[in-house]
């Protein structure tokens, strides 16, 4: 008799596996994936649309054999190069895009070898259904701490610290990498895509315990190119503000030292200062960029963070979010303050929270 595999109807525990499995392109894995999944494609991404092409153009039954053959060929190196070590309780969960097809192949193989294989129902749609359905639930239930403060106020490492201490965070600009301002690109990775970048969100508020705040930077409804779920973003503006103080001398010197990897990159900064021209007269970024001629970097920060930061972003109540309940003091960025603000923080948000 023909060994079947398993359907499984939700995705929530790849611990129970050795291994989750998604079988699409390459580039849709790049879009997104379930996060711990490794990628053995049974088609890749030309031959994808090679298939495609044909299924369109000529017929569906040439394009089936056409892609049955490509499959059956990516699934013998896979194989071979992937699967041919596993022991006998080797344990996998499989998907694509529908959990049709492309899927239910490799697992039909790998379940005739032996192994336990399950296919996720639904494939990658219903994971993604998941993640929009999970969010829009968090959003609705948690109990947001915003913390607002001005540029280089310290927010980031304040949210570092409070998870350090055991607070609950949401890092938003940690998951998009980005700082959240023009010059906040990550040097060395570049944005997810947008269903990526939903998926960490996913994965970050999956365990959080909602009987419990989570601490949370208020942002703007993108971070660099990403949007906010909406959901989300709405509940943040409806939420309590915490503001975490601090003077801009402090601010200035810690965004030089944090910034300093970029700082080296003069091209850059030159034409990120071009992007705030409809902001500010020619003489103002005429001066900015003498400044970076002439390497002034912390008296390029202290003045943008004066003429151009501080006048935009403004913390009072600036129509996105509303004015702050309390205010926590960080007159300095070094380990020691930070500490103490951040227990302040989370002493701050569960009092708060418990009022709510």
């Amino acid at each position: 008799m023909s060994r079947r595999f398993k359907i499984a109807r939700v995705a929530n525990s790849p611990k129970d596996y050795d291994e989750v499995i998604d079988v699409r392109s390459p580039e849709e894995f790049a879009e997104d994936h379930i996060s711990g999944a490794v990628n053995l494609p049974v088609l890749d991404n030309e031959q994808r649309a090679q298939v495609g092409t044909i299924y369109k153009q000529i017929s569906s039954f040439d394009a089936r054999k056409i892609g049955a053959a490509m499959v059956s060929s990516n699934i013998a190196e896979h194989i071979r190069n992937h699967f041919f070590e596993k022991p006998k309780d080797y344990r996998a969960l499989i998907y694509c895009w529908r959990g049709g097809q492309r899927s239910g192949s490799l697992g039909t193989v790998l379940s005739e070898i032996g192994w336990d294989i399950s296919q996720l129902e639904g494939g990658y749609r219903a994971h993604r259904r998941e993640v929009i359905e999970r969010i829009e639930g968090f959003s609705e239930a948690v109990t947001l701490m915003v913390l607002n403060g001005y540029t280089g106020a310290g927010k980031t490492l304040v949210l570092k610290e409070i998870r350090r201490q055991g607070g609950q965070v949401l890092d938003l600009e940690g998951l998009a990498r980005h700082k959240g301002s023009v010059f906040g690109g990550d040097l060395h990775e570049p944005q997810p895509a947008q269903k990526r970048f939903e998926t960490l969100i996913f994965d970050e508020i999956r365990s959080m315990d909602l009987s419990r705040p989570v601490f949370i930077e208020a942002e703007s409804a993108k971070i660099g190119r990403l949007n906010l779920p909406n959901a989300l973003w709405q509940k943040m503006k409806q939420s309590t503000v915490i503001e975490i103080d601090s003077p801009l001398d402090s601010r200035a010197d810690y965004l030089t030292d944090d910034y300093e990897e970029w700082l080296g990159d003069a091209s850059r900064i030159l034409k990120t200062l071009d992007r705030l021209k409809d902001f500010h007269a020619s003489e103002k970024i005429t001066s900015w960029k003498a400044m970076v001629t002439h390497q002034n970097w912390r008296e390029l920060i202290g003045d943008l963070l004066m003429e151009h930061y501080d006048r935009r972003y403004h913390v009072a109540g600036d129509g996105n979010y509303a004015i702050p309940k309390e205010t926590v003091k960080l007159s300095r960025h070094d380990v020691d303050a930070v500490t103490a603000c951040a227990l302040e923080v989370i002493a701050t948000g569960e009092r708060l929270g418990a009022g709510s």
